[in-house]
């Protein structure tokens, strides 16, 4: 699960991924002329939109049984609730950002938030499944709009040294627990009134922050350019095509014509990607940013980590309500474990990184979340939590906690400054994809390992989840190999490690 690059998915970024502050070119402009706000309530403003982002990353996760059974979704197509929200996400952040650069900051963050509040609304009253997932997509739009925007305008409202330095560290925390905090708050309001309420209490919240954004938060100037609306349109078309011919393929078989169809339009569309990228004057995803071997295996690790991990906890919240018989705020809390290891292990990975170098922290972390996949497959229908969960999550936030920082540390050391917003950018929708497309995967191997099998449902559930964890675990063994063999053990800068 992956969660933006200060967190994650989360499900995706995974439910809970961590993060660093990243690095904003010296030289931006400084915000508009006038009376300056105070910073504690810029410092809210701000951090309040995007915690928005975070927390609905997995918000209605727990409540996913209680809407397949309202909305008549099948268990293969249950997975879209999800994967349209990452995906538009994922899809349209780098132009996002290139967007608040153009129009202006403020103004995109608080045109996000108010499409974000409105998808909400749209969501919470919708009457089928399709209406749902195109609020869903439409709140994807929505984060797209605000989660870099967000970071960029926290560097130009506050000035250099120790308040920076603060508001940094309170969005990174923000961050690293929204998916966290998601979870919770889903089996909450899904528990004590409907799942609806999971996605309409962005409304309120979401027009307290458009109001107060134009009263609180100085605007800084905008810069000349243009929108890589190619660019965009073939990434985000391509990426959508392989996840719809992978969830297409678990419920119909590889033989399926559409399926077919869906895998040749995903590879003609990313190859027309690669090339728009290639010729773009300003492209969202500047090619030269792999041209360095350390910052691309970096890359394929951040998309991998996510990849791995972002189904499991799609399975174990279906496993936790309607195998263990939680209530969606138990099967919430059953995820604390893993948030809790994730943020200890969080408040001593820049030390160690600082002192050994990234690698090290990489081919441990990576190695416990292919442990954790491995003992996930092993599952059994009469495991209970303490026997056949709680070990795997702890595992999880271990293993998330010791990759994110220093994937991110790898990828951000020299960046120059005009690539350190397309670096920053990329790091973010590659956690995105990697566990919108990693979930599509594991989705399609428990629907082929299910969709002929007899017996209760309970053990059909397990027993598919199951495969779909080995498969997670060997994902996690490509990022233990890449991390191994691709990303050498030098150390990041002082600068971009602090």
């Amino acid at each position: 699960m992956p969660t933006p690059s200060t967190p994650l998915p989360g499900p995706g970024n995974g439910p809970a991924s961590a993060s660093v502050p990243v690095p904003i070119p010296s030289g931006d402009p400084a915000p508009e002329a006038g009376p300056r706000p105070r910073l504690g309530a810029v410092l809210i403003v701000i951090v309040t939109a995007y915690l928005m982002v975070g927390v609905d990353s997995t918000v209605v996760n727990v409540a996913l049984p209680r809407i397949q059974q309202d909305l008549d979704f099948t268990p293969t197509g249950l997975s879209w609730v999800l994967n349209a929200y990452t995906l538009a996400f994922g899809g349209l952040l780098l132009l996002g950002g290139r967007v608040g650069d153009i129009a202006g900051r403020r103004r995109t963050l608080t045109a996000g938030v108010l499409v974000f509040a409105v998808a909400s609304l749209l969501g919470g009253l919708a009457g089928d499944g399709g209406l749902l997932l195109a609020a869903r997509a439409a709140q994807g739009l929505g984060s797209a709009l605000i989660a870099p925007n967000t970071l960029a305008l926290l560097t130009t409202n506050f000035p250099e040294g120790p308040r920076r330095h603060h508001a940094l560290g309170v969005y990174a925390t923000m961050g690293t627990i929204g998916a966290s905090l998601g979870l919770v708050l889903g089996g909450m309001l899904t528990d004590w009134a409907s799942w609806r309420w999971a996605l309409l209490i962005n409304v309120p919240i979401g027009a307290v922050v458009a109001l107060a954004l134009p009263r609180v938060v100085a605007e800084p100037p905008r810069h000349a350019g243009h929108f890589d609306a190619a660019g965009a349109l073939t990434g985000t078309l391509g990426m959508s095509s392989l996840v719809y011919a992978f969830i297409r393929v678990s419920q119909n078989g590889w033989t399926d014509a559409r399926s077919l169809l869906g895998f040749s339009a995903a590879a003609a569309l990313l190859a027309g990607f690669t090339i728009v990228e290639s010729r773009a004057v300003q492209p969202i995803m500047p090619l030269r940013l792999f041209a360095d071997r350390n910052r691309a295996g970096a890359y394929a690790g951040v998309l991998l980590v996510p990849a791995g991990m972002f189904g499991a906890f799609y399975f174990l919240t279906l496993i936790s309500q309607q195998v263990l018989g939680y209530s969606p705020l138990r099967a919430g809390i059953a995820f604390l474990p893993m948030t809790l290891m994730a943020v200890l292990t969080l408040r001593f990975v820049p030390r160690l990184v600082q002192r050994h170098g990234p690698k090290p922290l990489l081919v441990t972390g990576t190695t416990l979340l292919a442990l954790a996949g491995g003992w996930l497959w092993r599952l059994d229908p009469g495991d209970g939590y303490a026997s056949g969960l709680l070990g795997p999550l702890v595992l999880v936030g271990l293993g998330i906690g010791m990759c994110m920082m220093p994937l991110n540390a790898t990828i951000l050391t020299a960046v120059t400054p005009r690539d350190a917003g397309s670096a920053s950018g990329l790091l973010q929708t590659l956690q995105w994809l990697g566990g919108t497309l990693g979930l599509s995967v594991l989705v399609t191997v428990f629907g082929t390992a299910t969709r002929h099998a007899t017996g209760p449902g309970a053990t059909v559930l397990v027993d598919g989840s199951a495969r779909a964890f080995g498969v997670g675990a060997l994902i996690a063994l490509a990022a233990l190999l890449v991390t191994a063999f691709a990303i050498t053990g030098r150390k990041p800068a002082p600068a971009s490690a602090s």
